[in-house]
């Protein structure tokens, strides 16, 4: 497959550039902050029928709830009580 050192050694050069090319990944969230994100959303968001997801919430919308959860994570579980406010 290689003759001589010389292609050898470009081969392990090429892997190198390889594997440095591949990007960093995302911090994890920890399993605690999503448990803890999750209460506040909930509590925040309440559903317009108890039991039926499906009904929605009285405050806000999906996106507002999402927008929320993600700040809760981003902060690592703190939220100030204003966040909860649907944007218009």
């Amino acid at each position: 497959m290689f003759t001589g050192r010389s292609s050898g050694w470009v081969f392990v050069a090429l892997i190198g550039a390889a594997l440095g090319a591949v990007p960093q990944s995302a911090r994890a969230v920890t399993v605690e902050v999503a448990r803890k994100c999750e209460a506040l959303t909930s509590k925040a968001f309440p559903p317009r029928e108890p039991g039926n997801p499906a009904a929605g919430s009285v405050k806000g919308s999906g996106r507002n709830q999402q927008q929320y959860f993600n700040q809760c994570v981003a902060n690592g579980g703190k939220v100030d009580e204003d966040d909860a406010k649907p944007a218009k």
